[in-house]
């Protein structure tokens, strides 16, 4: 690799110079880049150098384009067998945002920060674009990158922050009260409808977990719930969302009685499913909702619009929240890892971050009131 300064006299008798870096790629191809000033030419070079290095540095005429290596990317991660909701989400990534944008044509030889930043700066300033979609659009761009061996030049690139603060959960608008439970509970006719309202409510399984579940997965002898699968939004049993995921939750005899009473009509199917289609295959996620919204109805737990109040992911919030609530309050008052563990949450950390404001105050007020009293009036020594 060197660079040189080339000299040439226009048609208009003009005299002209550029600088010249003569380059060998990381396959032995020779190419030039052509610069106005020298030290650019030199910056360059020494670029160049540090890829052939790594053995990253290709030759600009051969070089992949960003939206080229995109597709690369894709096929790699349906290689490696991430779920099909994963691979679906890479792929609007790169078709909507990434091979749109003038990043897409971009040739990866001549990638650099500068061009990256740019698509962040462009991306965000889309009318409709939320800071959470462009900041997992840049964590795809960053994976894409890795893949084709050039996620150094994300290094420097300054991320998307998140917000400060997160809304928290509200009773009565996130998450049920106990009195729309209660209502619930028993207004809740027997069979399906009871069981799973019961299942949803008491043991906090997700929706994707309660419509995955299995008839060898509950067991009525000891009244525990193994969590073991789960299906996806195109009905597919699959794995759990983590391995964290996998655990064992203990219920109560209310639930009991309702599954046992279910299980006597519940519609038989290869998958040996609790929460089925009338033929035995897996239930839609909107259906099963559906399946509650007769019940929320008939007991008045509904909007301003008179529709069903809650999604189903509601009663998941409500069940950590009566692990986490004091007993005064009609919780459980249970330790945060216990909770943790109930919820399939990957840490104590996940589970403070979403319901730490439901938690009962360490401090004891009657206690703080007493020794204060105490110190004013004790005599001085």
């Amino acid at each position: 690799m060197s660079t040189r300064k080339r000299t040439w006299t226009t048609s208009k008798g003009e005299q002209r110079s550029a600088f010249i870096a003569d380059c060998v790629d990381s396959n032995g191809h020779r190419y030039i880049q052509t610069f106005e000033f020298e030290r650019d030419s030199k910056a360059y070079e020494s670029k160049v150098a540090v890829n052939v290095t790594r053995g990253v540095q290709v030759a600009p005429s051969k070089s992949l384009t960003v939206r080229e290596a995109a597709e690369v990317w894709i096929k790699r991660v349906q290689a490696r067998g991430r779920e099909r909701s994963t691979v679906r989400q890479y792929r609007q990534h790169a078709d909507l945002h990434i091979n749109r944008s003038r990043l897409g044509a971009t040739k990866l030889a001549n990638l650099t920060t500068k061009i990256i930043e740019d698509f962040r700066d462009d991306l965000l300033a889309k009318p409709k674009m939320t800071r959470p979609t462009a900041r997992k659009v840049m964590t795809s761009l960053k994976s894409l990158l890795k893949v084709a061996r050039m996620s150094h030049l994300m290094a420097d690139v300054e991320g998307i922050a998140k917000p400060k603060r997160q809304a928290k959960l509200q009773v009565g608008k996130d998450i049920p009260t106990n009195n729309e439970i209660r209502r619930l509970i028993a207004g809740a006719g027997e069979g399906r409808e009871r069981a799973l309202l019961l299942t949803l409510a008491l043991t906090g399984l997700r929706a994707s977990e309660a419509r995955g579940l299995t008839w060898g997965d509950v067991d009525l002898k000891s009244s525990e719930l193994h969590v073991r699968q789960r299906a996806d939004r195109w009905n597919n049993i699959g794995q759990l969302k983590s391995d964290t995921s996998a655990r064992t939750i203990p219920f109560s005899t209310e639930l009991l009685l309702a599954l046992k009473t279910w299980k006597l009509a519940c519609p038989k199917g290869e998958l040996d499913l609790v929460f089925p289609t009338s033929a035995g295959a897996v239930e839609h996620h909107a259906n099963m909702l559906r399946g509650l919204w007769p019940l929320m109805k008939r007991v008045g737990v509904v909007d301003k619009s008179s529709d069903p109040k809650y999604a189903l992911h509601a009663f998941r919030h409500w069940f950590a929240s009566w692990c986490c609530n004091s007993k005064e309050k009609g919780g459980r008052q249970l330790p945060v890892n216990e909770v943790q563990k109930l919820l399939g949450h990957a840490s104590p950390v996940l589970t403070l971050s979403v319901y730490s404001h439901l938690f009962p105050e360490t401090g004891d007020r009657k206690e703080l009131s007493e020794a204060t009293r105490a110190l004013l009036t004790r005599d001085a020594t």
